[in-house]
């Protein structure tokens, strides 16, 4: 009987000195030379990727040739703002607030919302609060059917299932809210001549975590090779605050406080690094299942969930179709 071999965590530790050499060269040549661009835009949210993208940006070309947009709106969290202030002055990154609430009411996003809330929540209203959660799809295999929590003025909440139709109505109306914050990054794009930065690590970039034409638009991507535990590797070595480091990654999208994991991922985000690395290196859940917590049985289900979700994704990742002509005979 062959013995386990150690696999850990460590086979995703990085030289994050070399790395971040090698973004601040690749940003260099991609604004400057191949896009002839003056600068890069980048939505500061406070959260760790879009903070160590800015620090990027300002090393690799110059803390004046980097704009950092802050875009909250009504359900954003109150830390947010603060907290892309901190990493724009860690940096010396320049920035412009605009509140993207008023353009949300007017494309009826919080209304749409609402109103597909209500068809499952009569009662659900004004002063109401909600997200929508996954079921854990690892220990409880089956249909990932979404739920949506909902906190009542009082305190109360409740959990719903949510039908298809409620689903994707909710949905589709909270993605004005990636597809605002980045027509406003392409507006000051367009008005200093600057490119787009996206901020998707590894995880989202691979899994589709990302709105198609939101917060999945950009001129581009510098850290979509990057696991999230390298991310804060990363961090760490350029200097992003501790209390930036130290913030639980949220969605940041509804108006009660929801993690990544229980919105899309199902696994903590170390998990989810380490079952990823692990299915694309062919390591075995036998191996795998001691280094995440789990058992071999739940590790094989964690892959099959992600090839399930890189299915879904390639129609987030595909470019527009065109129809090309026959060849004249």
């Amino acid at each position: 009987m062959s013995a386990i071999t150690s696999f850990s965590a460590d086979v995703l530790r990085i030289d994050a000195q070399a790395v971040a050499r090698d973004l601040e060269t690749f940003l260099r040549e991609t604004v400057f030379h191949r896009l002839r661009r003056k600068g890069i835009v980048v939505g500061l949210s406070g959260g760790i990727d879009s903070s160590v993208v800015g620090a990027l940006a300002a090393r690799a070309l110059g803390a004046d040739r980097v704009l950092g947009l802050m875009m909250p709106e009504s359900d954003s969290s109150g830390d947010s703002v603060m907290l892309a202030t901190t990493i724009a002055g860690a940096f010396g990154i320049r920035t412009i607030r605009e509140d993207i609430s008023d353009t949300l009411r007017a494309a009826g996003c919080y209304r749409r919302r609402d109103e597909a809330i209500r068809g499952v929540v009569p009662e659900y209203a004004e002063g109401w609060r909600c997200k929508i959660v996954l079921p854990d799809q690892i220990t409880q295999p089956g249909y990932a059917i979404f739920s949506i929590v909902v906190q009542s003025p009082s305190g109360e909440q409740r959990r719903v299932r949510l039908p298809l139709d409620a689903y994707l109505a909710i949905v589709a109306a909270t993605n004005f809210k990636q597809r605002v914050r980045k027509m406003m990054e392409y507006h000051y794009a367009d008005r200093f001549r600057y490119t787009v930065a996206g901020t998707a690590n590894l995880l989202e970039h691979d899994q589709g975590f990302f709105v198609k034409l939101g917060d999945g638009a950009a001129d581009v991507k510098p850290i979509a090779r990057l696991y999230k535990s390298q991310v804060y590797q990363l961090a760490e070595w350029l200097g992003v605050p501790e209390e930036i480091r130290r913030r639980t990654p949220t969605t940041d999208t509804y108006s009660l406080e929801q993690s990544q994991e229980e919105f899309y991922f199902g696994l903590s985000l170390e998990q989810t690094d380490l079952c990823i690395y692990a299915h694309d290196h062919g390591v075995p859940a036998e191996e795998v299942a001691p280094a995440v917590r789990m058992t071999p049985e739940q590790v094989t289900r964690a892959f099959q969930v992600i090839d399930s979700k890189r299915e879904a994704a390639r129609y987030l990742h595909a470019a527009p179709a065109l129809f090309e002509p026959e060849p004249a005979a």
